[in-house]
């Protein structure tokens, strides 16, 4: 029986230290190749995100509709208008054009009454307001 038990633990232990050693010595080193591009759109994503960044301020939403329109608005309002900043933000179901980083309401009303004059059914929004 003490036979047994020994011949047991010798094999226990034999297989532990074989199964340690085969981890030790065959770990394996992880190359990753990354697209150059990667960078460039993860800077893009930064200043995107950056420009959505709306604490207590106030914009004004020029069009809300489908994603092509949208993209159309945009472009067309940029080349126009370049002193305004401006994205696009999709909140279900719609996709919405906001312009401007208005620090009050007031400043956001006087550039509502100009942008009227091309968009009519633009308004005033404070997006972090629910």
């Amino acid at each position: 029986m003490r036979f047994l038990n020994q011949k047991l633990l010798f094999k226990v232990g034999f297989s532990t230290l074989f199964f340690f050693n085969f981890n030790i010595n065959y770990s394996q080193n992880v190359t990753v190749n990354q697209d150059p591009k990667i960078d460039q759109l993860m800077a893009e994503k930064r200043k995107i995100n950056a420009a959505i960044t709306v604490n207590n301020r106030y914009k004004i939403q020029i069009f809300n509709g489908t994603s092509e329109e949208s993209k159309k608005v945009l472009a067309q309002f940029k080349k126009e208008n370049n002193q305004y900043d401006a994205t696009i933000v999709f909140y279900t179901p719609a996709y919405k054009v906001w312009v401007g980083n208005f620090k009050s309401r007031i400043e956001a009303e006087r550039n509502l009454i100009f942008l009227k004059k091309k968009y009519p059914n633009a308004l005033v929004i404070q997006p972090n307001k629910g």
